[in-house]
């Protein structure tokens, strides 16, 4: 999708590093590590989008480092639209909303960081039928053309905490139950 609005695939790299998590942050060296192309295109298209305000830079050392800029008024448009290219809309529609007792879903792998991949890498935390959450999953990759790999821990396991706070390390809160209400909601995605 985002290809055919946006023709610079360095572009589309920088928009999904930054705006898929918009704490991230990052300098040229490790982009240019992350991505594999060179630096020059980069550094390009980084200061296309400073200068265009959806990033703020500032300096540590000598690295000048990157973020995205969220009080820019485009910001919610454009993770939104990150999201939903990602397929982020149809998992949280079509998946987690349907799971009864969800306590956490964090999205790891590569999209945790900010990259693109055919295959999304999640850890649901709850008590969760897993027979159906296979079948919800099955509906929904063909929807979003990637495929979607998963990891379960639930409250009577006896290493639920420490998993929990072990897979919520390198990952990305997707979604989280609203602990004011008895059903589960979408706290940190809005479409």
């Amino acid at each position: 999708m985002l290809e055919t609005l946006i023709s610079s695939q360095t572009r589309i790299k920088l928009l999904l590093k930054f705006f898929l998590d918009s704490s991230t942050t990052a300098h040229l060296r490790a982009l240019e590590s992350d991505f594999g192309d060179s630096t020059n295109g980069i550094r390009l298209e980084l200061n296309r989008l400073e200068d265009a305000g959806m990033l703020v830079s500032y300096n540590i050392g000598n690295k000048k480092i990157f973020q995205a800029n969220t009080s820019h008024p485009l910001f919610n448009e454009v993770q939104n639209l990150v999201r939903k290219h990602l397929g982020l809309d149809h998992i949280v529609e079509e998946v987690i909303q349907r799971l009864g007792n969800l306590e956490k879903v964090y999205l790891t792998g590569a999209f945790a960081k900010g990259m693109d991949s055919q295959v999304v890498d999640m850890v649901f935390l709850g008590q969760i039928d897993e027979p159906f959450l296979v079948r919800l999953i099955e509906k929904t990759e063909p929807l979003i053309n990637r495929k979607i790999n998963f990891r379960i821990f639930r409250p009577e396991d006896s290493y639920f905490t420490s998993l929990s706070r072990e897979a919520a390390q390198g990952a990305f809160l997707l979604w989280e139950r609203d602990v004011d209400s008895k059903g589960p909601k979408a706290s940190d995605i809005s479409y």
